[in-house]
């Protein structure tokens, strides 16, 4: 009963994490938004309208109001699973002569996550303003369908460039702007996406050589501790062979931690790698998320991208971005 509580737990646990991450994209069609819409709706006919009113205003600020929650809890996990990583995973593995290369890889990604971090975090990603709206006014031509000549933001009074939005968390409008990303604090667009890449790149390699290497280490303590081979008695007192849902249940038990932190970096890492190519199919057909998502909503036919420049302009579109012109100093 002790392992099926605590494995319940950790189900729960893991779920909640994917339904934050789903959230995080910030698509308000997305399935666990519509869900969340639902339910408040459900219960905004239950609940006090005061305390259904502070609610919703919590829940506006937590996710269209610019804050550094998101990259605290970023960090704290981080700090978790590198803190569980190096007092238990690091050790044993030693024990066990692991290639020290092998086990320093994760500091070494780790680093250099850290550095894309705060490139996408500190970067301008290509606010517009006054000044030099006419510089991105030049940048893409309007395709008259998803952008179109003469628009101007309400919010910013200026004049819209094609491939550009208004961010309501940064509140500017943004230079091909992709989605506000709540885990860097930040919006992502002409300037930063390449670094939001490479940060999206070393993440997912983090938590994946994490999981193999804690894979790795466990699979090794079941091989040399014979335990596929053992015997046990069930509850009817009958002896059966040891089976893969026994293996999983006795590691569990002997390493509580480092299973549950194996069973979140799998999660973590498939999530992360399929976002990663999903940015990447982006950047080789040249269009950014807000595009490829509203594109969904007109008609087969009704919309072409034209801003493709085969796949090499395509890359080298996003990694030497159009620059804007220092101030002249005086």
């Amino acid at each position: 009963m002790d392992f099926l509580i605590l494995f319940l737990l950790y189900v729960i646990l893991v779920l909640l994490t994917i339904l934050l991450v789903c959230l995080y994209s910030g698509r308000k069609q997305s399935w666990p938004s519509r869900t969340i819409d639902w339910f408040a709706q459900v219960l905004s006919h239950v609940i006090p309208s005061q305390v259904h009113g502070a609610a919703q205003r919590v829940l506006h600020r937590l996710f269209h109001t610019r804050h550094c929650l998101f990259v605290v809890l970023h960090l704290a996990l981080e700090v978790l699973v590198y803190g569980e990583y190096t007092w238990e995973v690091f050790g044993y593995c030693q024990e066990l002569e692991f290639g020290l290369p092998l086990l320093l890889l994760p500091y070494l990604l780790l680093t250099v996550n850290m550095a894309f971090f705060v490139l996408c975090s500190k970067t301008d990603p290509g606010a517009i303003t006054k000044s030099n709206q006419a510089l991105f006014l030049r940048a893409y031509a309007y395709d008259g369908v998803m952008f179109e000549r003469g628009a101007k933001c309400v919010a910013c009074s200026t004049r819209k460039p094609a491939r550009s939005k208004h961010c309501g968390v940064c509140r500017a409008c943004v230079h091909r702007f992709d989605h506000h990303c709540i885990w860097v604090n930040n919006c992502i667009g002409a300037f930063n996406t390449k670094y939001f890449l490479v940060y999206l790149l070393t993440l997912g390699a983090m938590a994946t050589t994490i999981a193999a290497v804690t894979a790795a280490f466990l699979i090794q303590v079941v091989t040399l501790s014979n335990l596929m081979l053992g015997y046990y008695t069930d509850d009817q007192g009958q002896e059966r062979q040891v089976d893969a849902f026994v293996v999983i249940q006795h590691l569990f038990l002997t390493f509580p931690r480092m299973v549950f932190m194996l069973g979140f970096v799998i999660v973590f890492a498939a999530i992360l790698s399929l976002y990663f190519c999903f940015g990447l199919y982006l950047l080789l057909i040249n269009q950014t998320s807000y595009e490829w998502f509203k594109s969904r909503r007109f008609k087969s036919g009704a919309y072409t991208n034209i801003y493709s420049r085969g796949v090499w302009g395509n890359v080298m579109e996003i990694a030497k971005p159009l620059r804007i012109p220092e101030p002249k100093r005086r």
